[in-house]
This record gives C-alpha cells, sequence and structure tokens, in this order.
C-alpha cells in the first residue's frame, strides 16, 4: 500500500511540474548586435565571415530579413526595444547632450555639475516611459542587463539584476561594467540564471560586439588576415565570429539547463557598419572608422537589420519575407507573457505570424537625428533626416537640424528627397525622386500623419 501512495505520488509530481511549466510564461533572452551590418553573416553568402551559430538560429528562427530600426544610432535604438516606442515619443534621440561651448583646458564631462545634470535629465525619460522589465514584472518576471546600456543603473530600467552602474562620476556612459560581457565571458548571465529559482525571466544580452575596440582575439584575427586585405576590415570580420562565438555560447548554456523549450530567443542589431579602410571613399574630413551610407546614416546600410524569434514548438522555423520593425520586439515579448502591449506602442506582436500568419501590410518608418541632442525637450531641433518605406519603395527626406560634434556623420552632400525600389536595389543606388514625383508625396504625407516635427 506504501509503495502504491509513493508511486502515485511520484506520478501527481511528474504531471504537476508539467503542468507548472506548460502554463508559466516563456523565458524571454534578447540578443542584441552592436555595430554590424546586415551583410555580414555566413548564411547570407559573406565572402569570408563565419557565423555558425547565428546561422544555426537563424535555422531554428522564424527569420525576418528586412526588419529595420526606428534609429539608426545605437543609444535611441536600444530606447526604442526596451519602450516600444519611436525616439520621438521617448525622447532619447541621440547619444549625447550637447557639449559645453567653452570648455576649459582639462574639461572631462564626468566632473562638469552642469554638463551632468543635462544628462541626468535625459536619462529621466526612461522613468517616464514603461519598459519591457517592468511590464513584465506584473507577471513575475526577473530580468537581468549586460552589455550596453546608456541610461544609468540597470534599475533605472526596472531591470532586476546587472552589470552596468551608470555612475557618471566613474565615467560610466555605453554601460560601463555591462560592457565586459561576451569579452571576458558569460559568467554574470549564467549566475542569474542558476539563481532564478523556477522564475520566468527576461535576459537583456547586448554585448559591445562587434563595436569598437576591434581587438579580436589573436586566433581570429590570424584566421581573417590575408595579404592584400586591409588590415582594418579583418579585425572587424573576426569582430562578427567573436561576437557569434559568444552567442553559441549564451544559446548552449540554455540548453545545457534543459531551459531551450520554454525561451524565446530574440536576434536583432542595433544599427549597421561598413567598415571604413584606406581605400574607401569618403568625404573630406572624414575620421570616424566607418564608411557613410552606414550608422548614423538613413540609409539601409545603418537602418536595417535582420530579426530572428525562436520558441521551439510555438514559433515555426522558415524565412519570412515581410517587412518588419525592432518596435515590434516589445509587443510580441509583452504578448508571450500573457500582457497587452501599451497604447503608445507602433509595433505588433509577430507570435501570429511566427506561428504561420502574415504581417498585416503596413509601413515602416524611421528618423535620425544629429549625434549631440540640440534640445531634449524639442527632438525637431536635432532632427536631421526621416524615412519611410511603403512596398518596395522608400523615401528619405532631410531636415534642417541643429549640429554640433560629429558634423562629419552627415551623408556627402546630396540633393533630398531620396525615393529608391529597395526590393530592385537594395544597397540604394538609384535614386528614382525626379521621376516619380507622386510617390515622393505620397509617403511625405505618410511621414507627416504618423509625426510632424514640432508636435507633441
Amino acid at each position: 500500500m506504501n509503495l502504491t501512495l509513493r508511486l502515485l505520488a511520484v506520478v501527481l509530481a511528474v504531471l504537476t511540474t508539467r503542468f507548472s511549466s506548460a502554463n508559466q510564461p516563456p523565458n524571454v533572452v534578447l540578443i542584441i548586435s552592436d555595430d554590424q551590418a546586415w551583410t555580414d553573416y555566413s548564411y547570407e553568402g559573406h565572402e569570408a565571415i563565419q557565423t555558425p551559430h547565428i546561422d544555426k538560429l537563424v535555422s531554428e528562427s522564424a527569420f525576418f530579413p528586412r526588419t529595420y530600426l526606428p534609429a539608426s544610432v545605437c543609444r535611441p535604438s536600444l530606447a526604442s526595444m526596451i519602450t516600444g516606442l519611436y525616439p520621438h515619443q521617448h525622447r532619447i534621440t541621440g547619444n549625447d547632450v550637447v557639449l559645453p561651448k567653452k570648455r576649459p583646458k582639462g574639461w572631462r564631462r564626468h566632473k562638469d555639475k552642469d554638463y551632468l545634470a543635462q544628462c541626468e535629465e535625459l536619462i529621466s525619460n526612461i522613468d517616464k516611459n514603461p519598459t519591457l522589465p517592468r511590464l513584465l514584472a506584473k507577471k513575475g518576471y526577473i530580468s537581468h542587463q549586460s552589455g550596453k546600456w546608456w541610461e544609468g543603473p540597470y534599475s533605472r530600467g526596472g531591470f532586476t539584476a546587472g552589470m552596468t552602474h551608470g555612475d557618471p562620476k566613474r565615467r560610466g556612459r555605453h554601460g560601463d561594467e555591462g560592457l565586459k560581457i561576451g569579452r571576458t565571458g558569460m559568467k554574470p548571465i549564467f549566475d542569474f540564471i542558476d539563481g532564478a529559482n523556477g522564475k520566468p525571466f527576461f535576459i537583456w544580452y547586448a554585448p559591445f560586439l562587434p563595436h569598437t575596440p576591434h581587438n579580436p582575439p589573436k586566433r581570429l584575427l590570424d584566421k581573417y588576415k590575408k595579404e592584400g586585405r586591409p588590415l582594418q576590415l579583418a579585425k572587424y570580420w573576426a569582430m562578427c565570429e567573436w561576437f557569434d562565438e559568444t552567442c553559441g555560447e549564451l544559446l548552449d548554456g540554455i540548453k545545457k539547463r534543459d531551459l531551450e523549450k520554454n525561451t524565446l530567443v530574440i536576434y536583432v542589431t542595433d544599427n549597421g557598419w561598413i567598415q571604413r579602410t584606406k581605400n574607401t571613399k569618403v568625404p573630406k574630413g572624414w575620421y570616424t572608422g566607418y564608411a557613410p551610407r552606414s550608422k548614423q546614416s538613413p540609409f539601409d546600410g545603418g537602418a536595417r537589420t535582420p530579426m530572428m524569434l525562436r520558441w521551439p514548438g510555438v514559433i515555426k522555423p522558415g524565412k519570412r519575407e515581410e517587412l518588419v520593425t525592432s518596435l515590434d520586439i516589445a509587443p510580441t515579448v509583452l504578448a508571450a507573457a500573457g500582457l497587452e502591449k501599451t497604447k503608445a506602442m507602433e509595433g505588433i506582436d509577430l507570435l501570429p505570424v511566427c506561428k504561420g500568419g502574415k504581417v498585416p501590410t503596413r509601413d515602416m518608418f524611421g528618423e535620425l537625428y544629429a549625434h549631440d541632442i540640440a534640445d531634449i525637450h524639442r527632438p525637431e531641433k536635432s532632427l536631421l533626416y526621416r524615412w519611410c518605406v511603403s512596398g518596395r519603395y522608400k523615401l528619405i527626406r532631410n531636415y534642417p537640424g541643429v549640429l554640433h560634434r560629429y558634423k562629419n556623420i552627415l551623408t556627402p552632400t546630396e540633393k533630398f528627397p531620396q525615393l529608391y525600389d529597395v526590393f530592385a536595389d537594395p544597397h540604394e543606388q538609384r535614386d528614382l525622386a525626379g521621376s516619380m514625383p507622386d510617390k515622393v508625396a505620397e509617403l511625405s504625407a505618410k511621414l507627416d500623419a504618423l509625426w510632424k516635427p514640432g508636435a507633441p
């Protein structure tokens, strides 16, 4: 009799565990590449770069190769991912506030009280907008931040744990201690997972990879060095593989812990990157390490990214040709957790699409501001470009935003507006604006319908 009772207890325990697991919301892991072109993966047929772990993720995911970012600069792009809002909504439009015009010799940003006060005012925008960690907490989620994080300490974003201390006096700008993740191992993330005690978790993995400094391990650099190949290019390509290795380590760690089946993995990039070399044609005075029409530009070299969503048994793997946006990440994660998106979110829940449905017909929008924010309260003061993709056409308009530093980051002097058939011309080489004025007018009206600069 006792044996029978014990067997029944075991069966009930197993059934209870399975029922609980089946009804528990999924863990969520968001992987964010930093400064990587949509072309720079081996699944894209790159001439040299090897990304076997991301290639495997592609094969197991609903794969959207044409995903658009609402901003092609890291800080506003990341803020849009965590809030599901456009930069003109969350008000984090650039990487920094404007530097003082008069700076004495030896001036340092982390010692200037007035400058730090402006930085704090900018960071306070993250407090005013719902973020994924704060929203997920309603369902019992714990969350961990690692890698890139500009908005003060991780707790300001609602994370329950993390690496970034966010103290500007300790020169915390891009993410301070958080930037060690990946480059020095994955232990902080695995320690967090191991201490979750069965609670659903959200992980923000935004390593400083393949971002500069391009200092890959020697074994990888030697692999990519080749006679006649610029060293800068070899270093960047090696960084792409180094980042891929860290993704493999993270995904393998999830699998070894038997968490793969109930974990939604999402992969995306914060903005594109085209490596500048000595052979790259650049405008006079250009001094950055990347080429025009990539990072901090309105072209697809900066605004386009791949996106992958993997959830075994729930999401149907396969390549999808529909256009999507990184603004879809927040609504999708919330839906997976059984939560509704906020009214301000323009993105959509992609889970029905990833299960075999179709993306509703819609347009993609983006906006690009100066690196330094001229006026925290008036986004249009720093606005340089806006763009709209409707069907196969992409319109780019320019605006007279105020520039301070990085004046040469602007695309070489060109005539705007510009119109491209991005299906037939993905690298935007043939401007059709002069021959299609009606299409220019149509897409311009759509931009104004979304947001007129100067409006609340």
